[in-house]
């Protein structure tokens, strides 16, 4: 059941993702960022985290998680380290899927190589 938990909510954040490409004149670099900002809002007045608790990767793993991720880490280093935490808490927050995302990438550029247009 938590697959289809997963499945369903990751696959409707993706729905309105698309919906915004099709019906709007927003760019997708745009979109992007706004789900990542709409991440954060959403967990600053608490209302991602329910959904996390629901349906677990599939609202952690869009960039509305990374949103969310971003904004819980500031959270929880800010009640620790006070106003230094703002900085240092959406990196420690963020560290392992921006480095997962790095190495992804250095790993397919040493198989791949660039081409000429």
């Amino acid at each position: 059941m938590d697959y289809i938990k997963a499945f369903i909510v990751g696959g409707l954040i993706c729905v309105v993702g698309q919906i915004l490409i099709d019906k709007t004149k927003i760019t997708p670099a745009r979109i992007l960022v706004c789900f990542v900002v709409a991440g954060v809002i959403l967990q600053a007045i608490g209302a991602y985290q329910p959904l996390v608790d629901f349906a677990g990767a599939g609202a952690t793993i869009p960039l509305t998680g990374f949103g969310y991720t971003l904004a819980r880490g500031t959270a929880v280093q800010v009640g620790e380290m006070g106003l230094l935490g703002a900085l240092t808490g959406p990196l420690t927050s963020g560290a392992a899927g921006i480095t997962a995302a790095l190495m992804c990438g250095l790993v397919v550029s040493v198989f791949t190589g660039s081409k000429d247009k």
